[in-house]
């Protein structure tokens, strides 16, 4: 019988093909939903730090990975980072963990202590995210809201705002 942790874990043979897939397609992904759910809330002076920093999210059990950076206005995908070039801080942990983190049903402090979250490179960086992240009041990540429709009505709302702006 498989421990119930064993059962949030992506299986393997699942994490080996996603790992095959192509890293830049997942990177936009996750930063058209790092731009609609935090880019407006960032304080400046996190924006500042943040700038032009090489960041990547690893997800261990389902071997994906993506790269992004901040250019001072959204979060960018990157093209993957390939050696020697290193990002500039770099967490990761399982799916699921991250998805607690999203639905803060868990605290990042929890996770690294207990080694289920690792952050590497420029941890001031990663603290000052972290703690950006744990001040802005962010509505919990529940799956049902992000359905394609709710998601391309967001977006949409978002490029009549822009028009509106540039009149």
């Amino acid at each position: 019988m498989a421990a119930s942790s064993d059962l949030l874990v992506v299986p393997a043979p699942v994490g080996a093909l996603l790992s095959r897939l192509p890293a830049y397609p997942g990177s936009l992904l996750l930063v058209t939903a790092l731009n609609l759910a935090l880019a407006r809330h960032l304080p400046a002076d996190v924006g500042q730090l943040m700038l032009h920093k090489k960041m990547r999210v690893q997800v261990r059990d389902a071997r994906l990975t993506f790269d992004f950076a901040w250019t001072g206005q959204r979060f960018a995908p990157q093209a993957p980072l390939v050696a020697p070039a290193v990002a500039d801080l770099t967490l990761s942990a399982t799916a699921h963990d991250f998805l607690l983190l999203a639905q803060r049903q868990q605290d990042p402090d929890t996770l690294f202590f207990n080694r289920r979250l690792s952050m590497e490179g420029d941890t001031e960086l990663g603290l000052v995210v972290k703690n950006a992240l744990d001040a802005i009041e962010l509505p919990v990540l529940d799956p049902r809201q992000w359905t394609p429709r709710q998601v391309l009505g967001r977006l949409r709302q978002r490029m009549d705002s822009a028009r509106s702006a540039g009149r």
